[in-house]
């Protein structure tokens, strides 16, 4: 049967071009702006095996998605290197058509140079990194688990070594926690093929005990890079592109802001999210998502999945970013380990 497909775009014009997909609600990480410790403890009920989609179930989610519109697809979780032979699920999301793109989210705890390499033989494209200090103490109290930054740089260069250049690497700024690690983070990557990207700390979830004079902005991360290695804006990539471009004007690399805090880009976002037990979220900051694997495990046909995804998404309004100040601040939103970045 041949299947109608029409892409959809939502009620503000923004088409579906991107899904992350989480593989997992676990992580051997317990960052303070994350999964702290003190809530996701030993006793914290994680999800069962037999609750998570199956590799073959992602993989035609992805199929399905793919015919709506989708090109890129980036792996997350929790920390998606825990997922057992990732690899396998990897190629078969290459195989898939119209998928041209295929990136992945680490910690980089457990990235070896073999599992690099066979990430990159499966079909990943490219490697972010999350490293938040470069002074090894600050990076054990944010990560809350011990773990020394020198595993993480060795995890950089073996992304570089297995051909994902440029590298990525994600640095979440909070105020009083982290601020003063800017500039020692930008010395050790200039000039050294990774794209440097500070992200504002954002309110993903409910139990990170964000408030707004937590948030070292775009603008102060800008102005302190600047004073001392001056610094250009460069055009986006591609039209939505989640961070703004900066390069330093030496030649010394190429580094990025994410300000989902202070300068919104809730019009270009046309991304969605599916979780590790295959609810769907059409927002970072949702607080309610639609269950797919129900319908998936219905043996409902692709028709019949397609037309929920296109209604789900031809209703999209989401601009949780651009109204933050007028939602209630009461109100519980899906953690960022369950949903993924």
């Amino acid at each position: 049967m041949k299947l109608l497909i029409d892409k959809p775009t939502d009620t503000l014009q923004r088409p579906l071009r991107d899904l992350r997909i989480s593989v997992t609600d676990r992580c051997n990480f317990r960052c303070i702006y994350c999964m702290p410790k003190h809530l996701f403890g030993p006793d914290h009920a994680f999800l069962e095996r037999a609750q998570i989609l199956s590799f073959e179930e992602i993989a035609r989610a992805v199929h399905l998605f793919a015919s709506l519109g989708v090109s890129k697809i980036r792996i997350t979780g929790g920390e998606p290197l825990i997922r057992k032979d990732l690899e396998k699920l990897i190629n078969m999301i290459s195989q898939v058509d119209n998928i041209n793109d295929i990136s992945l989210t680490t910690n980089g705890a457990l990235l070896t140079q073999q599992k690099a390499d066979s990430l990159v033989a499966a079909g990943v494209n490219r490697l972010t990194l999350s490293l938040d200090a470069l002074d090894d103490e600050c990076f054990k109290q944010i990560n809350d688990v011990k773990f020394p930054v020198s595993r993480v740089l060795d995890a950089i260069d073996i992304a570089k070594q297995a051909g994902l250049s440029p590298v990525k690497v994600n640095m979440v700024v909070i105020k009083d926690v982290n601020v003063d690690q800017i500039l020692p983070m930008v010395e050790y990557f200039r000039h050294k093929d990774v794209i440097l990207r500070f992200i504002e700390f954002m309110d993903v979830g409910s139990t990170n005990q964000w408030q707004y004079d937590k948030v070292f902005n775009a603008k102060s991360i800008i102005e302190l890079i600047n004073n001392h290695y001056p610094i250009e804006p460069v055009t986006a990539n591609y039209q939505g592109e989640v961070a703004k471009r900066w390069r330093y004007k030496d030649g010394g690399g190429e580094i990025g802001i994410i300000a989902s805090v202070s300068q919104p880009f809730c019009g270009s976002c046309h991304r969605a999210r599916l979780s590790a037990e295959g609810k769907l979220y059409t927002c970072l900051f949702a607080n309610t998502g639609y269950d797919l694997r129900e319908l998936i495990r219905s043996r409902a046909n692709d028709q019949v999945i397609l037309d929920k995804l296109h209604a789900i998404w031809s209703k999209r309004e989401d601009r949780y970013s651009q109204l933050r100040g007028e939602h209630d601040a009461a109100k519980e939103k899906i953690e960022m380990s369950y949903i993924g970045g």
